[in-house]
């Protein structure tokens, strides 16, 4: 079965995130694929616009855990920066329609799209800190820009979760819609999209991110790199453990050693 699917038909691609069993949590072979397919769509001269969503129960539930401390990313070229600058130079309008969990990078990579239609179920967070790493996918950037340094500070520094109605206030969302329309709805928006003159809608979109595209660029360098010392740590070690093992997780000693440091 592969693990992402894609499908075009009139001017749209849809892909689908394809990991119904693992809440659609990304491994680093799914985020080389996904950055083909937005590399291959941005120079496909049929494809107008693309639509993203996931099967299943979720959108996607961010890294696959057992994966990811199998292949840590580093500050450099990795699966996970290749698709963080494909996102930030892509130039066709991107639509989500996201529903169930939305966790880590399956709400950090949303605010690289155009439109996100969320469904009435949709459980939005970022974790980044409870399993002791840092944002990444620009968002250290790209969310105070959205919703100011006080709102972004509440999400990424407490890690709490939110739900679809949350994310509207914030303005993260389009629209909230029942989950039984979610499709339908995203894909009107990706058909009316598709219809406009693909060249002037191409060249609006790089207006509109002009002002911060090289600032989310600098914030993703940054943020691999600080990234790539903090997976390797002991603090990350014990929150990724304590997460296969369904535990909480025990910092004291992390906390004793970093001090120590």
């Amino acid at each position: 079965m592969d693990d992402i699917v894609i499908e075009r038909s009139e001017g749209v691609l849809r892909v689908e995130l394809n990991r119904p069993e693992k809440l659609n949590a990304m491994t680093s072979s799914m985020y080389t694929k996904l950055a083909d397919v937005f590399n291959d769509a941005a120079k496909d001269e049929r494809i107008r616009v693309v639509l993203w969503h996931g099967a299943g129960d979720a959108f996607s539930a961010g890294n696959d855990v057992k994966d990811f401390l199998k292949n840590p990313p580093g500050p450099g070229e990795s699966p996970q920066a290749r698709l963080m600058n494909t996102l930030v130079d892509f130039d066709k309008p991107l639509i989500a329609a996201v529903h169930g969990a939305a966790i880590g990078g399956g709400t950090t990579m949303l605010l690289h799209c155009d439109f996100v239609y969320a469904a009435e179920n949709t459980r939005f967070q970022m974790p980044f800190i409870n399993l002791a790493v840092v944002p990444e996918f620009g968002s250290s950037c790209l969310l105070p820009l959205a919703i100011g340094h006080i709102r972004a500070a509440e999400l990424i520094l407490l890690g709490s979760p939110f739900d679809a109605k949350r994310a509207a206030e914030l303005g993260l969302v389009t629209e909230v819609v029942p989950y039984l329309s979610l499709l339908q709805v995203a894909t009107e928006t990706a058909r009316n999209l598709a219809a406009k003159p693909a060249g002037a809608l191409q060249a609006s979109k790089r207006l509109l991110k002009r002002s911060f595209r090289e600032q989310v660029k600098a914030a993703m360098r940054a943020e691999n790199e600080a990234f790539s010392v903090q997976v390797r740590s002991e603090e990350a070690k014990e929150a990724l453990t304590a997460f296969l093992e369904k535990r909480a997780p025990d910092f004291t000693k992390t906390r004793k050693h970093v001090a120590a440091t």
